[in-house]
């Protein structure tokens, strides 16, 4: 199994560090990831100027890591299309970020949209978070990470599907065990800050606390707050198919 990992935090994040060296159990690890953070980047893509990439040694081990001037997208993109044309990867896995992809967060976290790139394309993803900023050790993630990666190599018909995991940072003993889930909501009461700069301009900082809000029993939310590792499986398709019907009797006339 050719594992193609990639994050947001940068590639010289603890998480990424810890993944890929315990990933070197189960496959061939491959790095390619931002050279700096681009958490909340989402999706986006580099067009207005070239990509630089970088080989470099990826902290004490011998992996095969590159260093890249873009967004987690872009990584995966590059990597899969470009650096490693000829062994294209099973499976890429985006983390371990530093804090929850919970609920509709996930439309603007770089690492579930790296995953979602890797589906986009036709490779196997997973995409893993956790729980907290409140993190005293990655290994016992990376571990699990590593059982998930390998169910995932040999259920080929899941291409198409982002697994979305967030890993609580509970103790071991503290852990409930694993749920499969849905996405909750996610809202925030925002603030931003004005500033001046030197030349007596406006500039802004945005800030925002998480709103404390009822959720479905099966969100990835209630999960993570009841110590339960949340398996979120999500698709890039965003039509709403509910809605799709009745919007097809309005009156079309032009």
């Amino acid at each position: 199994m050719r594992i193609l990992i990639t994050n947001d935090d940068g590639i010289f994040a603890e998480g990424i560090y810890v993944l890929a060296k315990t990933l070197q159990s189960v496959g061939e690890v491959i790095v390619a990831a931002p050279n700096t953070e681009r958490s909340a980047t989402g999706h986006a893509i580099t067009i207005h100027h070239p990509l630089r990439v970088d080989k470099v040694k990826f902290f004490d081990t011998s992996i095969e890591a590159y260093s890249i001037n873009g967004t987690p997208a872009d990584c995966v993109k590059l990597a899969a299309e470009a650096l490693l044309k000829d062994r294209k990867p099973d499976i890429v896995i985006s983390g371990i970020n530093n804090g929850p992809n919970l609920g509709t967060d996930v439309i603007y976290s770089g690492t579930v949209s790296a995953a979602v790139e890797a589906a986009i394309m036709d490779i196997s993803s997973i995409a893993v978070s956790m729980g907290s900023t409140d993190i005293t050790q990655y290994e016992d993630a990376a571990q699990f990470i590593c059982k998930i990666a390998e169910e995932i190599f040999h259920h080929q018909d899941l291409k198409d599907t982002i697994v979305n995991i967030n890993y609580p940072t509970c103790s071991k003993k503290e852990l409930k065990g694993v749920k499969v889930t849905t996405l909750g909501v996610r809202k925030y009461e925002n603030s931003f800050i004005e500033r001046k700069d030197p030349r007596g301009n406006s500039y802004f900082w945005i800030s925002g606390t998480v709103m404390d809000l009822e959720q479905n029993q099966t969100s990835d939310i209630i999960a993570l707050q009841n110590n339960y590792i949340s398996i979120t499986p999500i698709h890039f398709d965003l039509t709403h198919f509910k809605t799709f019907e009745k919007i097809k009797q309005w009156n079309f006339e032009v």
